[in-house]
């Protein structure tokens, strides 16, 4: 016989005490934190603790008793289910300050080095509908919460039954194979609901099977929805075509013909989409970088607009998803750089080139380097239809393209602006940085934990002179950092 586990305590009218990281509020309880999700610092409440650790324990809220002078009413009626907004019962100006301190704290906790006082963090300038592109997954069983399951009906004896409606929206923690169906996203203007919502009604109406990723069948698979401040949109639909039905085209078959029948649907309901575009993914997971990608009805791309630049986006191209905001987290880093028209400028992780474009114009050169090469020709066409002839773009692990030799081909640079992904720099790029020894780094990070692990590697040359925090995404706990360096 199994030993039987042992029942954690239900914590009694307990008062949260603090933020903490992950879009989490924390209490203290027998010389241990325990972190507790969807609520905010003053609310008392009782904590039925989940997991117990030596050093920390975590707990969910069963019942609150009364709530924080410090809360705000979420807007959203998947709020406490869906975890993409984990802040909205938290005032935009907590959040703020929560953003702050977590910058601070990590900088100063991690980074264990010298540095000045931090600039207040930039808000963002819409706190909904800031986005331009989301992700929806589509499965054939929703997600259902535990209050949900009870009330359940029991299931008929020759099985199916309500957990098995499919379902078109995010997925959930825990739940791979499960979606949450989402009837309404304020992270987007409302024309993206629309679309998604016509998606699934179409496909249910019409007998379009959902994908079960488990048993990797089914038709409907995966949509994304972006948009742009040209007034552009751009939809791609990701089906599962049935790989037993031997056919020379694949969408020749009967799904096939079912997904164009619904493309043409939307194309018809929704004339503002103005690239509507579709593929056949037949891996195990749903990333489009590898897929080839077919255009439905208009063309392959939309422009995303900032000061006087025009940036192509395809479906591939990887751009800030707060467009708005990511002209001031640009602007700070172009005013951070100290340009004269003198300098040449090395971009690292450019992307698509937005930051190299961004900044070309006040340097005398700007050479970008990316890893993903459509990302590369993006950046490329984005220099041509922008009239800029000063930049030079290269794709490839960075690590194996900043090298010596390259910067003794191209040139020492003035200035460095670098912007990784969330695990910062690899140890060699950070190596060849320090001997190319440029007078000044700009530090892009959204992630202040793996920035400040490069600023301790970084130190002993460079000095940190001004740290600008910038809210790109409200309501979460995610914040992203500019840091100027410069050389000792």
């Amino acid at each position: 016989m199994g030993r039987k586990k042992k029942q954690l305590p239900l914590l009694e009218g307990v008062t949260i005490e603090a933020v903490a990281a992950e879009g989490k509020s924390l209490l203290h309880w027998n010389d241990l934190v325990v972190f507790v999700p969807f609520c905010v610092p003053g609310d008392v409440c009782d904590v039925q603790i989940c997991r117990k650790k030596h050093s920390f324990a975590e707990g969910e809220v069963v019942r609150f008793i009364n709530y924080s002078n410090v809360r705000a009413t979420p807007f959203c009626q998947h709020f406490g289910v869906c975890g993409g907004c984990k802040w909205q019962n938290l005032p935009y100006e907590e959040q703020l300050r929560a953003k702050q301190r977590q910058v601070y704290d990590q900088l100063h906790r991690i980074g264990k080095i010298e540095l000045p006082e931090f600039r207040p963090i930039l808000g963002s300038v819409k706190t909904m509908e800031y986005r331009n592109k989301l992700d929806f997954g589509c499965a054939n069983k929703r997600y259902l919460t535990k209050e949900q399951l009870r009330s359940l009906p029991p299931a008929p004896a020759e099985g199916g039954g309500a957990k098995d409606v499919p379902a078109i929206g995010f997925h959930i923690t825990g739940a791979f194979d499960k979606i949450l169906p989402i009837e309404k996203c304020w992270l987007m203007d409302d024309l993206h609901n629309q679309i998604r919502n016509e998606i699934g009604l179409y496909a249910l109406e019409n007998g379009l099977s959902f994908f079960d990723l488990r048993a990797q069948v089914g038709l409907l698979r995966d949509i994304i929805i972006r948009n742009s401040q040209s007034g552009e949109w751009m939809v791609i639909v990701q089906f599962h075509l049935d790989a037993s039905e031997e056919n020379s085209n694949p969408w020749d078959s009967e799904d096939g013909r079912k997904a164009k029948a619904l493309l043409l649907h939307i194309a018809d309901q929704f004339p503002q989409i103005s690239s509507l575009l579709y593929l056949d993914n037949q891996k195990c997971n749903d990333t489009i970088g590898d897929q080839d990608i077919l255009v439905f009805k208009g063309s392959d791309h939309i422009y995303e607009l900032m000061e006087d630049l025009r940036f192509k986006v395809g479906p591939k191209s990887f751009y800030q998803t707060n467009t708005e905001q990511a002209y001031h987290l640009y602007s700070v880093a172009r005013e951070f750089a100290g340009l004269t028209g003198k300098e040449t400028v090395y971009d690292l992780y450019t992307g698509t080139g937005t930051i190299a474009n961004f900044v070309a114009r006040q340097a005398r050169q700007v050479i970008g380097i990316e890893y993903v090469p459509e990302a590369i020709e993006d950046a490329k066409v984005n220099s041509e239809i922008n009239g800029i002839g000063n930049t030079l773009f290269y794709a490839g692990d960075m690590k194996d393209i900043l090298t010596d030799a390259f910067i003794g081909q191209h040139g020492r640079p003035d200035v460095i602006i670098t912007d990784p992904p969330r695990a910062g720099m690899h140890p060699d790029v950070v190596k060849t940085i320090l001997r190319a020894a440029p007078q000044r780094i700009v530090y892009v990070s959204c992630n202040p934990a793996t920035q400040a692990r490069d600023l301790y590697d970084l130190d002993a040359d460079y000095k940190v002179a001004c740290v600008q925090p910038v809210d790109m995404f409200p309501h979460t706990p995610h914040v992203e950092n500019v840091v100027l360096l410069e050389r000792r």
